[in-house]
């Protein structure tokens, strides 16, 4: 999992990096909010952990540009030396979903974040059949079906329709879908990943006629918006119509 860490103090973002390192967290530090914000556009993480007292952003008002930036964004931990119960309420209602008060004890971190990736990416114990506008995601069946098709998946290409149903709106650069599709395949070229987007475009008619547009983002990766949808088109068209 991909750890984004924000402080002006680049040896508390490396005793941070320590204390998540050997727990599987990959960390990377930013000194600057600047330089986070900028990198967001470039790739994917799982988990930001930002520092409140900044000199040039504070932390508050990082959290603030990355909800506009990120919809939806990945979760937030907030770190501060404030204790103040409406300074924590500010954090809170700002876009965090967490924080801790310094000093830092390394067990309650770890805790902390060990929690927030549970609440933000544990798997379902029973597949769930979910429901996306028009589309309905079936696990059991590895289907997706909308008005009277259903098309049957690959496990790969439904795994990542199902990342991408759940993150609509969301930038997705090409290395977080590898990873979350793939897993850790530094030999995997993007073009197995552009094949199975573009398939899942065919597939699933993800097109504006449909509701839903899956744009590539050059440079980064793909999203998968809603639109609106033209009427002149039925959803319900057969899967070999050209697209």
């Amino acid at each position: 999992m991909k750890v984004a860490l924000l402080d002006d103090d680049d040896s508390h973002n490396a005793l941070v990096a320590a204390l998540l390192g050997p727990a599987g967290y990959d960390c990377t530090s930013f000194t600057r909010p600047e330089r986070l914000l900028a990198e967001l556009r470039r790739q994917t993480f799982d988990l930001l952990i930002l520092d409140w007292n900044m000199p040039e952003l504070s932390g508050i008002e990082t959290l603030r540009r990355v909800g506009e930036l990120l919809s939806p964004s990945p979760p937030v931990l907030l770190l501060t030396s404030r204790s103040v119960e409406a300074d924590l309420v500010e954090g809170l209602n700002a876009g965090a979903d967490d924080y801790i008060v310094k000093p830092l004890q390394p067990q309650v971190l770890l805790a902390r974040v060990n929690a927030l990736a549970r609440r933000a990416y544990r798997p379902a114990a029973i597949p769930q059949v979910e429901q996306h506008g028009p589309y309905r995601l079936d696990p059991g069946a590895q289907t997706v079906s909308w008005g009277d098709t259903v098309e049957t998946l690959t496990p790969k290409e439904f795994q990542l329709a199902a990342l991408l149903f759940n993150n609509l709106a969301r930038p997705l650069s090409r290395e977080y879908l590898l990873r979350r599709v793939w897993g850790q395949r530094p030999d995997l070229e993007t073009r197995t990943l552009d094949a199975h987007v573009s398939r899942l475009r065919s597939k699933l008619h993800l097109r504006p006629a449909n509701g839903f547009r899956l744009t590539t983002v050059y440079g980064f990766g793909y999203r998968l918006e809603v639109c609106e949808p033209e009427a002149a088109t039925d959803l319900g068209a057969a899967s070999g119509a050209a697209e």
